[in-house]
């Protein structure tokens, strides 16, 4: 499974076969047997078994002592946090992340662009025994989820052009930029998202932009308002979304945005 196409002349298989070992191992949370990986990616044994060890040495991977599996540590996650700005947003965020789910009574996450996608770096779970989430780390349709389409809207048009591109050429196929535009104007114009989950039944997503110093669009904080029919529930959707808008507010001003 080696990689082409990449610009560049210069070659490092050592390298290229401990990432394509993590990236493996980050779509198999259940972890994997050195001859798994070498199956999937279609590589011997023997071309992975020295660099599975310096990686499992070096603290990136763990294995099982049960079952042998390897899997990726948060060695990864906390060096993603320290090397790209996600600490401090998540640190601002989190406070905030905490008091809207017990105000709302709801689920939120966090989500940032992420190349092609979106990555979801913080959540909070609502404080009942029912609720809906999304995991940290999961990976986010950034052109037609509430989320994405929120970091679209908000972002320059530059950048929103640069995340499209990259999606076309993830996907292998080209976006309905007529559609999608006229969804991140109205959005734009807005000021935030609000929409019944193409995905989840009795969910809406509501989403808004947070800001950083620099004015630039950072993340998305989403609540997926679960409806609750048995009459218990005493914060509706509108009341969340007002909430949510509070939320984000007091984040930016947290991460330095001063609205002109």
């Amino acid at each position: 499974m080696a990689r082409s196409g990449l610009k560049g002349t210069y070659a490092a298989p050592a390298i290229e076969k401990a990432f394509e070992i993590i990236e493996l191992l980050a779509d198999h949370p259940e972890g994997a047997l050195v001859s798994e990986m070498a199956v999937r990616l279609d590589r011997s044994v023997g071309e992975l078994f020295r660099i599975v060890i310096v990686l499992e040495q070096l603290g990136y991977l763990r294995k099982s002592v049960r079952t042998d599996r390897y899997t990726v540590t948060y060695k990864l996650l906390d060096m993603a946090y320290r090397a790209t700005p996600a600490q401090d947003l998540v640190r601002a965020a989190l406070p905030e992340m905490q008091g809207l789910a017990l105000e709302a009574e709801q689920s939120c996450h966090l989500v940032v662009p992420n190349g092609a996608q979106g990555l979801v770096i913080a959540c909070e779970q609502q404080p009942g025994a029912r609720g809906f989430s999304v995991r940290v780390g999961a990976r986010v349709d950034i052109i037609k989820s509430c989320s994405g389409q929120v970091l679209l809207a908000f972002s320059d048009p530059q950048r929103a052009d640069q995340i499209i591109a990259a999606a076309e050429a993830e996907q292998g196929a080209p976006v309905d930029r007529p559609w999608l535009d006229e969804r991140l104007a109205a959005i734009h114009a807005r000021g935030h998202d609000n929409r019944q989950s193409p995905i989840t039944h009795g969910v809406t997503d509501i989403s808004f932009p947070v800001f950083g110093f620099d004015g630039r669009v950072a993340a998305a904080l989403t609540i997926p308002f679960l409806e609750i029919i048995d009459g218990s529930q005493k914060i509706g959707p509108d009341a969340a979304r007002e909430m949510l808008r509070a939320a984000v507010t007091r984040i930016s001003d947290t991460l330095g945005h001063q609205d002109e």
